[in-house]
């Protein structure tokens, strides 16, 4: 089963990316993590990857479609796998699409975790964040036991640059110019599967596996 999450900055495609791996029994693949792997083990992928990044540049499609495919081809990923965070544009899903078609293969969904963006905003400036030990809160569904305070080490939350509400709708604009076509590109494949996002954490998990299949 090979399936790509789809869904905005804050959707929450990750954590259900993840729940799937889990059910599945499948390897849950995010390119952040792929580029860590290759740049810490000083593969000839990853000593290209770090070189646009040392300068601050985006990694090439064609280079993050390759250590994609190079992840996919390892034996853990033999059953499917679950993507997060790739691909991002359309030039990356093309190249995705032509390097599966070379091995006679194909992506079986893309799921779309469908939030409107009102809710992305209130849901990320609430997060909270432990920069010591990196647990996460959230003011309204994930509280701390003592407010402010890291239930893990004691030490004071922040509210992330990331999660501030004018940099979350500056994502959010660039997930819509170059992120959302996606959707209708999986659309006109035929593999696109869309859940409602805004539901219960659980229900929209029941969503997705009544949509892969038990």
């Amino acid at each position: 089963m090979r399936v790509i999450m789809l869904g905005a900055p804050g959707a929450g495609k990750g954590t259900q990316a993840k729940k799937i791996a889990d059910q599945y029994q499948i390897p849950h693949i995010s390119t952040g993590d792929i580029f860590r792997a290759n740049i810490k083990n000083g593969t000839e992928l990853g000593k290209k990857a770090k070189s646009y990044m040392d300068q601050g540049l985006l990694v090439p499609d064609e280079l993050t479609c390759d250590l994609v495919v190079d992840r996919i081809s390892q034996p853990d990923a033999a059953k499917g796998y679950v993507l997060d965070g790739f691909p991002r544009t359309i030039p990356q899903a093309e190249a995705l699409t032509n390097a599966l078609l070379a091995r006679g293969e194909k992506i079986d969904y893309a799921v779309n975790v469908e939030v409107p963006d009102e809710n992305i905003v209130s849901r990320m400036s609430g997060r909270r964040a432990c920069l010591a030990c990196g647990a996460t809160y959230h003011i309204v569904y994930n509280t701390p036991v003592k407010e402010g305070i890291c239930d893990v080490c004691g030490k004071e939350l922040v509210l992330r640059d990331d999660d501030k509400p004018e940099t979350v709708k500056k994502r959010l604009d660039v997930y819509h110019a170059q992120t959302q076509p996606l959707i209708e590109y999986y659309q006109k494949a035929g593999v696109l599967a869309e859940v409602d996002g805004t539901q219960d954490i659980n229900v929209v998990f029941e969503d997705i596996t009544k949509i892969l299949g038990a």
